[in-house]
């Protein structure tokens, strides 16, 4: 069963909602203040923690490498703040039927990963920078973009 009240952060948008320098930041930020705030349940994974790690820890057009030690307390942060989906059985099984049958590949199997988790935890929403990305998935998934999150959206996806 699906969660109609939960919602699944990309690393996009949650790195930016945590530097302060990066394009979009207080949308980012914003948006993910407002779902909480109507008791939406913000999911992340295992995938998006191990990414997060990684961005902030290299040059970045808008920063510079933060220390691992300021990336590694945001990432506890962030686990005890956020719905943490591990990736389990069912998220691989989920993955290999993806594969086989959305057309995909290389990097866009990191995308299908996202999708996979989702599925295995029942959560329908994204929240992404890189709609395009998703747009494969649109039978299974509703993506979201910083657009869709506003006070009034919120408020609509509750009663949904």
């Amino acid at each position: 069963m699906k969660d109609a009240k939960a919602v699944f952060i990309d690393t996009n948008i949650l790195l930016r909602a945590n530097v302060e320098e990066a394009p979009s930041h207080h949308e980012c930020l914003a948006a993910i203040t407002n779902l909480s705030a109507k008791g939406t349940k913000l999911w992340i994974s295992r995938q998006i923690l191990r990414e997060y790690l990684s961005v902030p820890t290299r040059p970045q057009d808008f920063m510079n490498p933060r220390p691992i030690s300021t990336v590694v307390e945001r990432v506890s942060y962030f686990q005890s703040h956020f719905h943490v989906a591990d990736e389990t059985l069912a998220v691989t099984r989920n993955l290999l039927s993806l594969v086989e049958t959305v057309p995909m590949g290389g990097k866009q199997v990191h995308d299908a990963n996202i999708v996979a988790t989702m599925q295995a935890y029942g959560v329908s929403h994204l929240l992404t920078l890189n709609r395009g990305d998703f747009i494969r998935f649109g039978s299974l998934i509703t993506v979201l973009s910083l657009e869709d999150i506003t006070p009034e959206q919120s408020e609509e996806s509750d009663s949904e």
